[in-house]
């Protein structure tokens, strides 16, 4: 099993004006992350809108990503659900269809307790493909605490974490004490604005939503931080800040959506319950994006 050390862009969905997916739009935004140098590919996260999505969709966009990535760069396939036999499934369509890890979050709504949702990861596990546990508990209504963590992390087949908490003393203590008990533990930030600090204290990357739009300049960011070059890496970093805090103007993927339209990326409308940028933070995210040099 590979290592993961570097950005993976959490890959919106394009939609076309009438809602349906952009498939076309898609292969094009997997070739000009891969062109552009990316460590691996996320799809079917939250950033893709997947809750809006049916399976054959999603096995449409699977299979796109996988023919135009497998053997290049690490595939990192949502497989996420608040039903675990729902997740189970998807767990095990990600390993039929050749992807190196699957992205399990926590069981979002349901929140379950801590046994619930060792037994949840525990079911998870038993197909056999690396699974990175997903704690965000702003979209989920639980943070998994850090005992808890290495509760799952003891599980067979637990690869990682990507930390959303937003916390970075919960992602020191995750650094501290499940890498001691699992050397190759993966920590990933769930924030773009937190991977140049995580990577400092021992983390391995991100799991990126603005290296949608900008690829090239969020691995620079993070490789450099990896290297140990931090002078530079800090000086990406906080050439990108305005647009990683633009990101977050709106419910994600719809600041970054809009961005890239204005970038003239493969981009296009939303799925309700999520809709277009609110018309006043237009010129915000636009202004991020000047000053980031992205535009």
């Amino acid at each position: 099993m590979m290592k993961l050390r570097g950005a993976f862009t959490a890959l919106i969905t394009p939609m076309n004006a009438d809602e349906s997916v952009d498939y076309e739009g898609f292969r094009k935004l997997v070739r000009f992350q891969l062109e552009s140098g990316i460590s691996g590919l996320v799809p079917l996260g939250t950033t893709g809108e997947t809750p809006t999505l049916d399976e054959n969709e999603e096995d449409k966009l699977i299979d796109i990503v996988m023919a135009e990535a497998k053997g290049k760069v690490p595939v990192i396939l949502g497989a996420g659900s608040n039903c675990t036999r729902d997740a189970v499934k998807y767990v095990k369509r990600a390993k039929q269809k050749g992807a190196d890890y699957a992205l399990v979050v926590t069981p979002y709504y349901s929140r379950p307790t801590d046994e619930g949702l060792v037994r949840h990861f525990a079911a998870c596990s038993e197909v056999g493909l690396p699974i990175i546990v997903y704690n965000h508990g702003g979209r989920t209504g639980k943070n998994i605490s850090t005992p808890l963590l290495a509760r799952i992390a003891a599980l067979p087949n637990i690869a990682g974490v990507k930390e959303a908490s937003g916390d970075m003393s919960q992602m020191m203590d995750v650094i501290a004490t499940v890498r001691a008990i699992k050397p190759d533990f993966i920590v990933l930030s769930g924030d773009d604005a937190l991977t140049v600090p995580l990577v400092s204290v021992g983390g391995d990357g991100v799991i990126s939503v603005v290296s949608n739009l900008a690829p090239v300049e969020v691995t620079k960011m993070t490789m450099l931080a990896l290297a140990g070059d931090y002078e530079a890496a800090k000086a990406l970093h906080y050439r990108l800040l305005p647009t990683f805090r633009a990101s977050n103007i709106e419910s994600n993927p719809v600041p970054i959506k809009a961005a890239m339209n204005m970038k003239g990326l493969p981009s296009g409308s939303l799925r309700l319950p999520l809709c277009a940028l609110m018309k006043e933070n237009e010129p915000k995210v636009r202004a991020a994006l000047v000053a980031s040099g992205i535009l």
